[in-house]
């Protein structure tokens, strides 16, 4: 079964993952929700978040420890974490679709690398477009999270190389050692900490890390970075802007991500950038 947003309102979202009907935060959803109150009722589970930005569920029955949903043309093993997350970011979708669509565009080989890569959906896109894909996150936990989604995906080839590091000090080593990429995405957290405690702060480390990235561009062909973001202060154009700043040049795209919801309308989770250097 597929993953359907159903409804947002009073802060919350209505979800159909698979089998199970769940409700979790969306923050900015300040609006009534649009579905009766009746259909709300049908959810298994509740995430709730508490003042230091945890949270814990509110369970009606009991789940099994992980189950299949289907969204962005994969099987996704989905797993409700204790801090809310299921293991996919559905706003992401858009970005997914313009790596089918560009990837296949570059001339010869082309090596993608996907930094604060979560549970590797956006790399088992760039794989089954034909890239070969250096997945980097921090957490061990989320890498093998991603073979397991690529292990239940037969259409996605054994092309993705899963590293658990920090993302800083990754990209200073690629640096040094003169690799280079035809793609670059990331998707930094507002704050976070590194397999061995490096601190991650995003309005004190984004720009350097984009320089960084910026060194790791392969200029012997067509050259991409998608950079999103769920931090406040960061919209579309912030983004963009960046991104020209850093590269110079290219073609940009930005934007909210949205999810569609069954009532016809659209929840915005993020933003993104796309830049896109022709060679």
């Amino acid at each position: 079964m597929k993953y359907q947003l159903l409804d947002t309102g009073n802060n919350c979202k209505l979800e159909q993952i698979g089998k199970y009907r769940l409700i979790r935060p969306a923050l900015n959803a300040f609006w009534e929700q649009t579905l009766p109150q009746s259909e709300w009722d049908k959810a298994v589970g509740t995430f709730t978040r508490n003042a230091s930005g945890g949270g814990s569920w509110d369970w009606k029955q009991k789940l099994p420890e992980s189950w299949i949903a289907e969204w962005g043309g994969f099987k996704l093993n989905v797993k409700a974490t204790n801090f809310g997350h299921l293991g996919f970011f559905a706003e992401q979708h858009s970005n997914w679709d313009w790596f089918r669509k560009i990837i296949p565009q570059i001339k010869g080989e082309v090596s993608t690398l996907n930094l604060f890569a979560y549970s590797g959906v956006g790399s088992m896109v760039m794989a089954e477009a034909g890239a070969r894909v250096t997945h980097l996150d921090a957490a061990r936990g989320m890498n093998e999270w991603g073979r397991e989604n690529q292990s239940i995906n037969d259409n996605v080839p054994d092309s993705i190389r899963w590293i658990a590091d920090d993302v800083q000090k990754f990209i200073a080593r690629e640096v040094r050692r003169g690799n280079k990429y035809n793609g670059i995405a990331l998707d930094p957290p507002t704050f976070g900490r590194g397999s061995k405690g490096q601190v991650w702060k995003i309005e004190q480390n984004l720009v350097d890390l984009l320089k960084a990235c910026r060194e790791l561009r392969d200029d012997s062909k067509d050259f991409f970075i998608v950079l999103s973001c769920h931090s406040p202060g960061y919209s579309p154009m912030v983004l963009e802007r960046m991104l020209l700043d850093v590269f110079g040049k290219g073609e940009t795209s930005s934007g909210e991500m949205t999810i569609p919801e069954s009532t016809g309308k659209m929840h915005s989770a993020g933003n993104s950038a796309r830049l896109l250097i022709k060679k």
